[in-house]
């Protein structure tokens, strides 16, 4: 008998398919995205979770007594309450690494993006008011020979330093848990405290996942930091910046710019400040959204699924 598994998101066809040769699978035909309380309703005989995003907590886990793992088709696993679900001996996966060189070409776009200032110019030659006169008012920044800060030098990381270095002959520091030596050598970049990488920093990129040591770790304290004409980069998770400061360090220009592609709050509210800042770029949490990325992720998803149910060891384990 095959084991039972609730998909909770829209998958490709050929992910359907290759669930329904190893699983017996519903899933959410809502077109808006389902609640948490239809999930709970829907989970009572599922084996596996095919999910993106929704906390996977004791009050889950309580609904789903069949439930052997949770598979996200996401990078990000803070949605996990790892020790809830330890505790019944659920599993957890992930999908990294198949998504490394999309999300790394969105933070390019957001770096040429705020500095260039390509959203703001867009709008006002679309609403006619380009205007003849002299263009020192249409100036943005300078991206290629300036120096680039990563927070956070995981696969991603390294994939945008790749691109700073060989294609803008950027000067790329970089803060991390560890160095990393072998990506020292062979780009050439160079580690530093987070201080020293604040201060020194023509444009900061925050690339770390969400965890009790990195929720809110940018504040008012690193935005003070920062130059006066450095630009902030987030295309990790809303969680990792105090917003309030960030609004603030714009609004007092302590920082030049801002290019997010994630907020504290998602969708995040209209009456947001940043969404009236004309020098702050926002995205809607589109860092792996291409088609081919996004198939490439749900199939790694499955993968990780189908792995567990059949009792083997999925490729992509959550282990902390």
């Amino acid at each position: 008998m095959k084991p039972h598994v609730y998909v909770t998101v829209p998958i490709p066809p050929q992910v359907e398919a290759y669930l329904a040769e190893h699983c017996e699978y519903r899933k959410w035909e809502g077109e808006a995205p389902i609640s948490r309380e239809e999930l709970l309703r829907e989970i009572a005989d599922a084996e596996g979770l095919l999910t993106v995003g929704g906390r996977i907590d004791s009050e889950l886990l309580d609904h789903a007594p069949r439930l052997k793992v949770v598979s996200n088709i996401s990078v990000g696993y803070n949605n996990f309450d790892l020790a809830a679900m330890k505790r019944r001996g659920v599993m957890g996966t992930n999908t990294p690494h198949v998504l490394d060189e999309t999300v790394a070409d969105l933070a390019f776009a957001l770096i040429l993006s705020a500095a260039r200032r390509i959203p703001e110019l867009d709008r006002l030659v679309k609403d006619g008011k380009w205007e003849r006169k002299h263009d020192e008012w249409l100036f943005g920044l300078d991206v290629h020979g300036k120096t680039l800060g990563i927070i956070g030098l995981g696969r991603i990381g390294e994939a945008i330093a790749r691109r700073a270095v060989h294609g803008f002959r950027m000067n790329v520091l970089y803060h991390n848990r560890r160095r990393k030596p072998e990506a020292e050598q062979t780009l050439g970049i160079t580690y530093c405290s987070l201080e020293d990488l604040l201060r020194q920093s023509d444009f900061v990129l925050l690339m770390v996942p969400l965890t009790g040591q990195t929720r809110r770790m940018m504040g008012r304290e690193q935005f003070a930091l920062m130059k006066p004409t450095a630009i902030f980069i987030n295309t990790s998770r809303g969680g990792t910046v105090d917003e309030a400061a960030l609004i603030e360090a714009l609004q007092e220009k302590r920082i030049w710019g801002a290019g997010l592609d994630v907020f504290e709050e998602e969708p995040t509210p209209p009456d947001n400040p940043l969404l009236r800042m004309p020098n702050v770029v926002t995205l809607p949490h589109i860092g792996s959204a291409t088609r081919e990325t996004r198939l490439a992720m749900a199939k790694l998803a499955a993968q990780n699924l189908v792995a567990a149910l059949l009792g083997k060891r999925p490729p992509n384990l959550v282990t902390e």
